[in-house]
């Protein structure tokens, strides 16, 4: 979640990043309600997976954590998508070697006997 937050934040200080900005475009996006919404909701989910992994069963843990890292491995890549900076492919790697542990992890997770 870290990684995004500084990556996007490090794009700041690119040539043109705040021109294009005030004149409400990201990349090929228009800056709208719901582009900052589903920017808010690409951040918000990390964040939640933290008590998720703690309030959630194992099972539904499992699955959680390979389904979102699963998705997450290509939205990170998808982000390097045009003009892509050494911080930001350094950060879409990090990415994608942590979401990989997760997922490799999840998978193999020991599967729970329950003893009567």
């Amino acid at each position: 979640m870290f990684l995004y937050i500084y990556v996007d934040y490090f794009h700041l200080y690119m040539p043109g990043s705040i021109e294009e900005i005030l004149a409400g475009r990201v990349f090929t996006f228009e800056i709208s309600p719901v582009f900052l919404l589903t920017g808010l909701a690409s951040v918000s989910i990390p964040a939640l997976m933290i008590p998720l992994s703690v309030a959630l069963t194992a099972r539904v843990n499992r699955w959680t954590n390979m389904i979102v890292a699963a998705v997450y491995i290509p939205y990170t890549l998808f982000n390097l998508a045009g003009e892509a900076w050494m911080h930001m492919v350094f950060g879409a790697v990090v990415e994608v070697v942590l979401l990989s542990v997760i997922v490799r992890y999840a998978w193999k997770w020991p599967r729970q006997t329950h003893f009567c």
